[in-house]
């Protein structure tokens, strides 16, 4: 059944001559919204991006122009293909690829500024997602490659992170792993952070930790977690803080999912989240200035506990 709603919003915006700082400002902004240009002041967005036209409406009455949004489809197949061209993000697919392949390049002999490096690209990713409204193979082969290169960058920088192991993650009880010791290698960065947290909050509250200088110093009775070999590690596309939640029937907390979201951006990259940015940053700045993995595992603990409330209080 064909769809009662319009399929595109078109914005048309008349402001005075004399105001180029304005015109400017709107331009700017609707150039960043990844509209289609159908000629000077005429935009054009599918309809499910409406919002980011309604913005500008406000903006440019306010600076005395005029502003019309419209809904309208497409009077034919053709005329379709036409709107959908203008929103072909192919070109920027191709040189995002490049500037990927690029930073791969430089894998052997890592530049100093890698992180930094891997962070702008990670940036720009996101932004063109989230503008490309119609998705397609090349968005599809540039996140493989992506995942790839990130992979390797996060080797680099952090030698040691566990490859992901095959198979299907068990449910498991959580009486059984009462009381236990649990063992992941130091330094703790948000994988291993949020992991603890998790541990500690929702598995086994008279959990204690062992820190590991290499994985091969885990103590037989302890349950190691985040690295090759461990009890929980990456399983496919899972990193362990949502392999643990999988494994001890915690995937259906909403909150505890949505943390395991941010995780997972920040530790492998994948879908952007909104908070992976201010987490990382916060995170980050606790690992610089603790003085060992306890005092860490502390700091970020009040960190997990009050994102775990917002996310309980917003949903």
């Amino acid at each position: 059944m064909k769809s009662t709603k319009p399929a595109w919003s078109v914005l048309i915006v008349s402001l005075p001559t004399r105001n180029a700082t304005e015109r400017m400002r709107v331009w700017r902004a609707v150039k960043a919204s990844g509209c289609g240009v159908l000629r000077d002041g005429v935009y054009l967005l599918p309809a499910s991006a409406q919002a980011l036209f309604d913005a500008q409406v406000a903006e440019v009455i306010a600076a005395g122009g005029q502003a019309q949004l419209l809904h309208l489809d497409s009077k034919d197949a053709q005329q379709e293909q036409a709107f959908r061209a203008l929103f072909d993000r192919a070109a920027d697919y191709t040189a995002l690829k490049a500037a990927i392949e690029g930073l791969r390049g430089k894998l052997k002999r890592p530049p100093a500024n890698l992180g930094r490096e891997a962070a702008q690209l990670q940036k720009n990713f996101a932004a063109l997602l989230a503008i490309d409204y119609f998705p397609g193979a090349a968005q599809e082969q540039v996140q493989t490659l992506w995942n790839e290169v990130l992979q390797q960058i996060t080797a680099k920088l952090n030698p040691g992170e566990p490859q992901a192991a095959s198979g299907r993650v068990k449910r498991l009880e959580r009486a059984q792993y009462q009381g236990r010791t649990w063992a992941t290698r130091k330094h703790l960065w948000v994988d291993r952070m949020a992991s603890a947290w998790l541990i500690a909050r929702f598995i086994d509250a008279r959990a204690t930790f062992k820190w590991l200088a290499k994985p091969e110093d885990c103590p037989k009775k302890a349950l190691g977690f985040d690295f090759d070999g461990a009890a929980f590690t990456h399983v496919g596309s899972r990193v362990t803080f949502e392999v643990l939640l999988a494994s001890f029937g915690l995937d259906e907390d909403v909150a505890l999912a949505r943390i395991g979201g941010i995780v997972h951006f920040i530790d492998v990259g994948g879908v952007p989240v909104a908070e992976a940015a201010g987490l990382e940053m916060v995170l980050k700045g606790l690992r610089d200035s603790a003085p060992n993995d306890d005092a860490l595992l502390a700091s970020v603990t009040a960190i997990f506990d009050g994102l775990y409330a917002g996310f309980l209080k917003s949903d």
